[in-house]
Parts: C-alpha cells; sequence; structure tokens
C-alpha cells in the first residue's frame, strides 16, 4: 500500500502527501453511493411497513435511486469538462448528502422518492468521473494499482452494505441509515474540495440535445430491464425499449454531427478500448445474472435462510478486495489483457461449477465455487479498467470514465432481467447460470482479441521517457 504514495521523480499526479488526501475524498464518495443501495434494500420491508406502503412500492425506493443514477453517467461525465471534475464531484458528493437528510427526514413515500431521485444524481456525479481521477491523483506508472484498490473500495462497500444495514436496524430505526451518510458526506465534501487536483474548464457549448437523448436512453433501457425482471406487461416492457432505441439512433446520430458531442465516438475506433468495454459489458452481465440466480439457487433449491444465502455470497466481494489490488499492480508490469483473460477464465469455470451444484451440496461446496467467481472477476477487472483508461487521452479520461461506470451499470441491469425473464419462462436456476457463462465466455473473446495490442502498447509505454507517457 506505501508504494501508492511513493513519489519517484519525472512522476505525473499528485505528490505523495495530498494523494492520500485526495485518495480519502475518493474512498468515502465511492462509498456512500455503493453501500447505499445494498444497505436500503435490506431495509425495504422496514421502510413499507414505517410508510404504510405495500413492498412493491416500496422497491422504488431503490429503483429510482438506480435509475436516475445510471441515466446520468455520461452526462455528468461530459458536463465535467466544462466544469472541471473536481468541482462536479463536490457538487455530487453535496447533493447526495443533503437528500440523503431529505430522505432521513421524509414521513410519506412521495418525498422519500423525490430525495432518492436526487440521491441518485449525486452518485452519478461522483462515480461518473471516479476513475478518470485516480488517473489524473496517481502517476502513470502506479494506474493498473490505483485502480487496483478502486476495485477493493466498490467490492468492500457492496459486501459491508448489508452488515452495515442490518447492524442499524436492529437498535434503530430505517431514517438512521441516512443519517449514517452525513457525517462521511462532510468529510468528503471538505477533503474533495481541498484535496482534488485543480483544472481549468473547457470553453466552448455543451450538448443539450445529447444530454436529453443519452436520459431518455438509458432511463428507458433500465425501466425496461425493471419491467422484465419483475413481471411487468409485454406491452409496457416493449414500449420503454423502443424509446430507449429510438433515444439511441438519434443519440448516435448527433454525436456524429455535434460540435461537442456529448460523447466522442472517435473513443471507440481504439480497438483496446472498444474491447476493454465490450469485455466489461459482458462480464457484468455474467455476475449480475448470476448475483440474482444463487439467491434462488441457495434458498429455492437447497433450503438455506436468507442469512445462510447472505453469507453463503460473502467469498465473492471478499475475493474480490483480497485479489483486485494484487491484479491491479500486476497490471502495471505484465500484460493486463493477459491478466484479464485468466480472470474472466476462472470467472467462467466458477460459474459451470456453481451450475452444477445439487439440491444436497454442503455449504462448503457452495462456498469455492462463489470464492472462484469472486477471484476471477478481482484478476478480471482491475487490469481491465487499466485498459480502458489507459487506451485513451487523459483529456478523454472524463469520457472513459463515464462509458466505464455505464457500461458496468447496464450490463448488471441486464443480467439481473434476463433472470427474471427466464425463470418466468420456467427455466431452471441452474439453466441461467450457464447463460450466465456464456457472456462471460464472449468476454474471455473479446478479451483475448486485444492480447497482442496491449502488449505492443506496453512497451511502447515503457520505453517512452516519463515525460511524454499517456
Amino acid at each position: 500500500m506505501s508504494r501508492l504514495f511513493a513519489t519517484r521523480p519525472g512522476d505525473d499526479g499528485l505528490p505523495g502527501p495530498e494523494r492520500r488526501l485526495a485518495v480519502l475524498a475518493l474512498i468515502l464518495g465511492t462509498s456512500m453511493a455503493v453501500v447505499d443501495t445494498t444497505m436500503v434494500n435490506i431495509a425495504l420491508p422496514s421502510i413499507a411497513a414505517g410508510l404504510e406502503v405495500s413492498a412493491a412500492r416500496a422497491v422504488w425506493v431503490t429503483n429510482l435511486f438506480q435509475i436516475s443514477c445510471a441515466a446520468f453517467l455520461l452526462v455528468f461525465a461530459a458536463l465535467s469538462e466544462l466544469l472541471s471534475r473536481r468541482r462536479l464531484y463536490v457538487a455530487g458528493v453535496g447533493v447526495f448528502t443533503l437528500a440523503a437528510l431529505g430522505s432521513a427526514l421524509s414521513t410519506s413515500l412521495e418525498s422519500l422518492l423525490l430525495f432518492r431521485a436526487l440521491q441518485g444524481l449525486g452518485a452519478a456525479a461522483t462515480l461518473s468521473i471516479g476513475p478518470s481521477l485516480y488517473r489524473s491523483i496517481f502517476p502513470s506508472r502506479l494506474l493498473g494499482s490505483a485502480l487496483g484498490f478502486s476495485a477493493l473500495v466498490v467490492a468492500s462497500g457492496y459486501a459491508a452494505g448489508p452488515a452495515i444495514g442490518g447492524l442499524l436496524l436492529s437498535v434503530a430505526d430505517w431514517p438512521w441509515l441516512f443519517v449514517l451518510h452525513l457525517p462521511l458526506g462532510l468529510v468528503a465534501l471538505v477533503l474533495a474540495w481541498k484535496a482534488l487536483p485543480r483544472e481549468a474548464g473547457r470553453r466552448g457549448g455543451f450538448d443539450g440535445a445529447g444530454a436529453l437523448l443519452s436520459v431518455v436512453m438509458l432511463a428507458g433501457f433500465f425501466m425496461a430491464m425493471d419491467g422484465l425482471g419483475h413481471g411487468a406487461p409485454a406491452w409496457r416492457v416493449l414500449a420503454w425499449l423502443v424509446a430507449s432505441l429510438v433515444a439511441g439512433g438519434l443519440f448516435l446520430r448527433r454525436q456524429r454531427h455535434a460540435s461537442h458531442p456529448l460523447l466522442p465516438l472517435s473513443l471507440f475506433e481504439e480497438p483496446r478500448f472498444s474491447l476493454a468495454v465490450s469485455a466489461s459489458g459482458l462480464a457484468f452481465i455474467g455476475q449480475g445474472l448470476a448475483f440474482v440466480a444463487l439467491s434462488f439457487l441457495y434458498q429455492q433449491e437447497m433450503g438455506f435462510s436468507p442469512l445462510e444465502t447472505a453469507w453463503l455470497f460473502t467469498p465473492w466481494p471478499l475475493a474480490i478486495m483480497l485479489v483486485g489490488p494484487l491484479a491491479g499492480r500486476l497490471a502495471d508490469r505484465v500484460n493486463p489483457s493477459l491478466l484479464s483473460s485468466l480472470g474472466l477464465g476462472l470467472l467462467m469455470a466458477g460459474l459451470a461449477a456453481l451450475a452444477l451444484l445439487d439440491a444436497e451440496a454442503g455449504v462448503v461446496d457452495a462456498l469455492w465455487r462463489t470464492a472462484l467467481c469472486g477471484l476471477g472477476f478481482g484478476l478480471f477487472q482491475p487490469p481491465n479498467n487499466r485498459e480502458m483508461m489507459a487506451s485513451v487521452p487523459r483529456e478523454r479520461s472524463a469520457n472513459a470514465s463515464g462509458v466505464m461506470s455505464t457500461t458496468r451499470t447496464v450490463g448488471q441491469s441486464l443480467g439481473v432481467a434476463l433472470v427474471g425473464a427466464f425463470l418466468a419462462a420456467g427455466m431452471a436456476v441452474q439453466a441461467t447460470l450457464w447463460v450466465g457463462g456464456l457472456a462471460t465466455l464472449l468476454s474471455l473473446a473479446a478479451s483475448l482479441a486485444r492480447v497482442p495490442l496491449a502488449g505492443a502498447a506496453q512497451r511502447a509505454q515503457a520505453a517512452a521517457p516519463p515525460g511524454v507517457r499517456r
């Protein structure tokens, strides 16, 4: 860990002491957004009882947060070029924290939903540019290590969320879940304003039409996926999907002709970037699908309780926490695409092993298979993220960061929706895990395709003088 904050002559990025404060600001901002989702999921029954609403309506406390966050990731990534990433990050933390206070004080579902949507906007502002800030904070030689550390933070948040929620609900009412964000948000706000890199905003216009089309495209997609996963009428799912596709087509057309496009399509002309995005999206489909399928497998097929099921999930994020930082460090030294491909192979093997579980299998059988999946995903994600960020010029880091966050969210949501659709069609739970394995196999193919490209880029990076490294 100490090597992350050691400074060498010729390093870009922030000096060591400033780097620590900046990283702490990112840790707090990211953790609040990640922990929030899993923590609030645990509280939905308590929220429904406290506000005297049905469980189906209470689910929107989570849904609206996720939809508003996902729909604005690309918008905020582009907006950061005008405002500067530091200002946008500070604004995002501020909005998230104030909205958390509003959520805690809400006495009706309507007001709670309003503040949850605002919290989603605040989370979108921080998550959309987080990876690009790591690239500005750390020197190029430590980019993989930094993104490995970022994966550790995210995995820790996902792992800790249910435990934090359960612990708080055992001693206090649900509003205290949102109160928890207040002191953390204030500290993150001060640190972000003081320590994040200062940069001048870009001059020029903003693609407002592209932003609107982007929001409609992503919000429509997530509404369609939510409906698909929860058995909504086919006409409603189709209507949202058509709206998303039409907006998507208009969005792409707009990006080709806008003077300041929201998402420069030239990013995807770089094969390393395009292949990394494809590998990421497909891998997150596999992970999102597995997370939901395993809940049904462990409880309905194997007879475990909800609490036991939660513990059986634990090896997945724990393995990412252990392996992610190591994978990031290795990606700075060896071909990152080879590491990603190895991780995807392990993830595919883990999903296949889980699909072969029978109803009589014991705890140990489930644990090692789940751990194998986490080990593979932890080995895949940081090197793949490094490829995404390192393959584009620094001035496009915010755009690449927005694409990275959007790809992750789209992939997970599609995986979740597919499970609901497959189970509604009568498919066995184990069969859905084979579908996750197929998505991972396609991800592996994309990752292997860029191995020679990544190797050549890494050799060129090593040969370049420090002052001209990207």
